[in-house]
């Protein structure tokens, strides 16, 4: 078996100090001012040998890991995946790695995660959680580790969050179905008592509340296969003939509504006009094409990047918390567009 390359055997090979060898590896040369030759030279036989440093003996040394750990509620979402991919993209040019991991709405499965990052030390958390954990995501604000809260917060726990004002989108989004005259309007949401959740029925009510009509909400529980969410949408549509428009409050649920609708045989928008949360490129591509509340992906990725590196590079203030709210985009596409009824063609009067 071929021996494994030390940083001694760099330095011994090359007749200069461990230390020298070490600084250059760390993109220290011109610090401590090692010549750009020799700099040059270690850079070039380190390439030669193919050494890789020791990462557990580096981060044990430096207390750093440069590994962050990213918790999500389902990383096969396409919000969550997009959302992640742009993090990964940005943090890996700052010389951080990422785990992932999903938590599929479970307490006891969140918990174990935290706690296996916990024990991998990584230095900071990107976190999208389920209630229940509350208790848990305190004790790690208070061991000093940066942390920030993306899409939802957690009730009494006061840390980093970067989130986006969904009450605000759901409540255009319902007055854009108002003003298009579809006046029996329905929302379809997800029995979850989280805050990004709640907010977007909110702004749903508040609308319907100010036009003075009757609200209707399906609540679908969170884990269940594909078939029974579209049944239990398809037998909402039938118990609720007059239903002219419905409202989803996440992306997947938009995609199953399209399949349900479908499947009751009723035309978009002339039988049902369709908004979803989140955008989609199947929403886009889809005919007709599907009216969204888009989140502003790329500016919640840099605001949670810029809030972590500030607190990860000791550059934030301590004890400062930073809460940031980012504005959605109502896109206005062709399912919610009112289609303006043909008029019946009159009957022809004979002469006499």
């Amino acid at each position: 078996m071929k021996k494994k390359i030390l940083i001694h055997d760099i330095a011994k090979h090359l007749d200069v100090s461990i230390a020298t060898v070490s600084l250059v590896l760390n993109g220290k040369a011109k610090e401590k001012r090692i010549s750009d030759s020799l700099a040059e030279k270690v850079l070039k036989y380190v390439e030669e040998v193919g050494y890789k440093p020791n990462q557990l003996a580096k981060s044990l040394r430096t207390g750093k890991t440069h590994v962050i750990g990213l918790v999500v509620e389902d990383i096969a979402n396409p919000f969550f995946a997009t959302v992640a991919a742009l993090i990964e993209k940005k943090l890996l040019a700052r010389g951080y790695r990422i785990i992932y991991c999903s938590t599929n709405g479970d307490t006891a499965k969140t918990r174990d995660l935290l706690t296996m990052f916990q024990e991998r030390h990584v230095d900071g958390y990107i976190l999208a959680l389920p209630d229940g954990v509350e208790s848990d995501v305190r004790t790690l604000v208070r061991s000093g580790k940066p942390l920030i809260l993306f899409d939802r917060e957690l009730a009494g726990v006061l840390a980093n969050a970067v989130v986006v004002d969904g009450e605000k989108g759901m409540y255009e989004a319902t007055q854009h179905l108002l003003e298009q005259g579809f006046t029996s309007v329905a929302m379809v949401t997800l029995q979850a008592g989280q805050a990004q959740m709640q907010a977007r029925l909110q702004g749903y009510s508040q609308a319907m509340q100010e036009w003075q009509l009757p609200e209707m909400v399906l609540e679908l529980e969170f884990q269940q296969e594909r078939e029974q969410i579209i049944h239990q949408m398809q037998a909402f549509c039938q118990a609720n003939p007059t239903c002219n428009a419905l409202l989803f409050a996440t992306n997947y649920l938009g995609v199953y509504g399209l399949e349900a609708v479908n499947g009751l045989g009723r035309r978009i928008p002339e039988d049902l006009a369709i908004v979803s949360f989140d955008d989609n490129d199947l929403f886009r591509l889809y005919s007709p094409s599907i009216t969204v509340v888009a989140q502003p992906l790329e500016a919640m990725a840099e605001s949670i990047i810029s809030t972590l590196l500030s607190a990860l590079e000791g550059s934030q203030e301590t004890g400062r918390i930073t809460q940031l709210q980012l504005a959605p985009q109502l896109i206005v596409r062709e399912s919610s567009i009112r289609v303006p009824q043909k008029a019946r063609p009159r009957a022809s009067r004979t002469k006499t």
